[in-house]
């Protein structure tokens, strides 16, 4: 497994778990282990997006801030790049 393939997992692993807590916690809005873990998944998202986007650069466009457009220069999807 590619480092890009394995941090773009954790990404994708760490949002879905934020997705998951949020609907939860639109019934239970109370439940502070839910909110306890909403937090935790909100920060290895974060976590694993910087790490993509500092190996890999920008996956959306707030991600540019001081990234010179690196994507234009990158393989697109069709070409390889992923």
């Amino acid at each position: 497994m590619n480092r890009n393939y394995a941090l773009m997992r954790q990404l994708n692993e760490a949002s879905f778990a934020m997705d998951d807590a949020q609907l939860f916690l639109d019934t239970h809005p109370n439940d502070a282990a839910a909110m306890q873990y909403f937090c935790n998944a909100a920060t290895m998202r974060k976590n694993a997006m910087e790490a993509y986007e500092r190996q890999f650069g920008p996956l959306m466009v707030d991600g540019m801030a001081g990234n010179s457009q690196s994507w234009v220069t990158e393989k697109w999807p069709w070409e390889g790049g992923c």
